[in-house]
């Protein structure tokens, strides 16, 4: 009996000796705090522009990641449904549309891409088999400071999933692709002036907006009943520049400015409209102040007062505009169109002058063009108009934050003044030029030195974009509208103190 006693304890003596190693192969492991994952190039943010170049970048072999901060991708043309598509064009009205943007334009003046589902579409074909993870949160970027000029670099980032998971990654370039700096506002960088310098007052941005989507509106009546009178009968009843073909509006800024505004915060200005087919029609006009993209209660403020003041609007528009007698709100969209907010210094900040001058550079990577076109602020609500350039390029450099030797700007993250921005923002414009930058990583294979070409490395990038993609960025004869002007009226352009007819 002792025997089987002392025999009892020596086995359980043995198993506490041996738990340890029990349990480690009956516990399931814990889920890990913090994953790692590296790839070529990670973009922060969803917006189309940088879309173009994450394609690009993948078409060229290259490995690429999208986090986007929004809950839904997309930005302002699929959330914000801001698809009243701007195209740039040059003094004799020629097209300067080049690269893949020119594909969803051509579409867009066809009528086969014209409404909600249809932008959708060709989005998610754009993106198609680039890994988005939406709903993100960054937590902290890790920089290396380099030593002398534009030598910083971002060697990783942790950021936290929407499912509360923490994940590092790792890249060799970094994309800013939204539109309230999640990435550059941290980086230490040097804002740029904004529309203050022009409008005075402290801090500010142009407005944001609110599309009004509305149905039931007989176009062809709101065309013929327009275009039947004198033109002196539209301005004196619209407004100048008014305009109505099949398939655009633009001008009728009598309509806005009498409608009253239910708060200072809010402002109908001049009708931009697209005929979406089926009598459904799509404004741009509502111009919404003091709008902070970086705050979602901000945002959502932002949206209900659009909403509801588009109610207002309604009643308005059907009593001003023939075919307009039976229109209906075809709902909201759920976002807004951000214009403008935070952007940093570059290692070259466009200018008016350089805009007005039609001024070519040696790192080409759009050529754009557009109105400088200064949208309204709660002080100023008509805005500004301060010249039209015939085209003018674009500079690689213009969407390098200064002294980074790995960072790319996106879209309205372009390095441009506050008047220059007026027109440089223009999404077909920086769409070019992202698309281009994208396919110069390919020709880097990713690897660092999109800091350190050479103006002979650039021209033969250039001809190698002409060749094989029909991009031409080199050789572009541009009209100088400020060659008579002093070096101080030059000045003044660039302050935006001086408007050019």
């Amino acid at each position: 009996m002792k025997r089987l006693v002392r025999l009892v304890f020596a086995l359980i003596f043995v198993c506490l000796l041996l738990l340890p190693a029990c349990e480690s192969e009956t516990v399931p492991i814990s889920k890990e705090k913090n994953t790692s994952s590296q790839t070529h190039v990670v973009v922060i943010g969803s917006e189309i522009e940088g879309m173009y170049l994450a394609r690009a970048a993948v078409d060229e072999g290259l490995s690429v990641v999208v986090l986007d901060p929004r809950e839904k991708p997309g930005g302002q043309l699929i959330q914000g449904q801001m698809q009243f598509l701007d195209e740039p064009v040059d003094d004799h009205n020629n097209s300067l549309l080049q690269g893949s943007v020119k594909t969803l334009f051509t579409r867009y003046k066809k009528g086969e891409i014209r409404k909600a589902n249809e932008f959708e579409q060709y989005y998610n074909s754009l993106i198609k088999g680039i890994p988005i993870e939406s709903g993100i949160t960054i937590i902290r970027v890790d920089k290396d400071e380099g030593h002398g000029a534009a030598t910083q670099t971002i060697k990783s980032m942790t950021y936290r999933s929407a499912d509360g998971s923490e994940k590092t990654i790792s890249a060799n370039y970094w994309v800013e692709n939204t539109d309230f700096a999640a990435l550059t506002g941290d980086l230490g960088l040097a804002r740029l002036p904004g529309i203050e310098t022009v409008f005075g007052g402290s801090k500010d941005y142009m407005a944001a907006s609110i599309m009004m989507k509305f149905r039931n509106v007989d176009w062809k009546k709101f065309q013929t009943e327009i275009n039947n009178l004198s033109r002196k009968e539209v301005e004196d009843k619209y407004g100048s520049t008014t305009t109505v073909t099949d398939k655009f509006t633009w001008g009728f800024g009598k309509v806005g400015g009498e409608f009253a505004p239910s708060s200072k915060e809010v402002f109908l200005r001049g009708l931009n409209a697209i005929n979406q087919r089926d009598g459904e029609v799509l404004i741009n006009a509502l111009l919404l102040f003091n709008v902070d993209p970086s705050n979602k209660e901000s945002i959502q403020s932002a949206l209900n007062l659009g909403k509801s003041e588009t109610v207002r609007i309604l009643p308005h528009l059907r009593q001003q505009l023939p075919g307009w007698e039976k229109a209906e709100i075809n709902g909201y969209p759920d976002y807004l169109y951000i214009r403008d907010y935070n952007r940093y210094q570059t290692e070259y900040v466009l200018q008016a002058s350089d805009l007005m001058s039609g001024r070519m550079f040696w790192d080409n990577v759009s050529i754009g063009g557009y109105p400088i076109d200064l949208q309204g602020t709660a002080t100023h609500t008509w805005g500004q108009h301060s010249g039209d350039p015939d085209k003018y390029g674009m500079p690689l450099r213009a969407f390098i934050p200064k002294g980074y030797a790995n960072v790319i700007l996106a879209g309205k993250n372009v390095g441009a003044s506050a008047v220059a921005y007026g027109s440089a923002r223009i999404q077909a414009n920086t769409s070019l030029a992202a698309e281009v930058i994208g396919l110069i990583l390919g020709k880097l294979k990713g690897e660092p030195g999109l800091t350190k070409l050479t103006e002979q490395e650039m021209n033969d990038i250039h001809s190698y974009l002409k060749d094989k993609y029909r991009i031409a960025l080199s050789g572009a004869d541009a009209k100088n509208k400020i060659e008579n002007l002093s070096g101080d009226q030059i000045k003044q352009v660039d302050m935006g103190k001086l408007t050019l007819p």
